[in-house]
């Protein structure tokens, strides 16, 4: 659940801006492939995304602020630069103490 609805990635070229918007428990910008979508995803400061599980294998590189993983009711701390890998299945949260972007990788099992 977004904090702010209409706060939107101001940090992406625009190129990507003009992707797809994706909209749901998250903003952003979606580019389709064939087994894989790629998300330009923002997260303003406050946003809670509850537990929940993907059938895609997921992979992310966090680009500005962190994103706090919480996996196994454990909570790891991913600043941006560094890459985050959630596989196909298994429950996880996250949340944002700060205006966060990432790149998140989907990709078909």
């Amino acid at each position: 659940m977004t904090a702010d609805p209409t706060f939107r990635p101001a940090r992406f070229p625009e190129a990507i801006k003009r992707l797809e918007p994706f909209s749901g428990r998250f903003d952003a910008f979606r580019l389709n492939g064939t087994g894989c979508d790629v998300y330009f995803a923002s997260y303003p400061a406050g946003t809670q995304i509850e537990p929940h599980r993907h059938d895609t294998d997921n992979h992310g590189l966090v680009t500005l602020g962190t994103l706090i993983l919480i996996v196994d009711g454990e909570e790891t701390r991913v600043p941006a630069g560094q890459w985050y890998h959630v596989p196909a299945g298994q429950l996880h949260a996250a949340r944002f103490e700060e205006d966060t972007e990432e790149i998140e990788l989907w990709f078909v099992p």
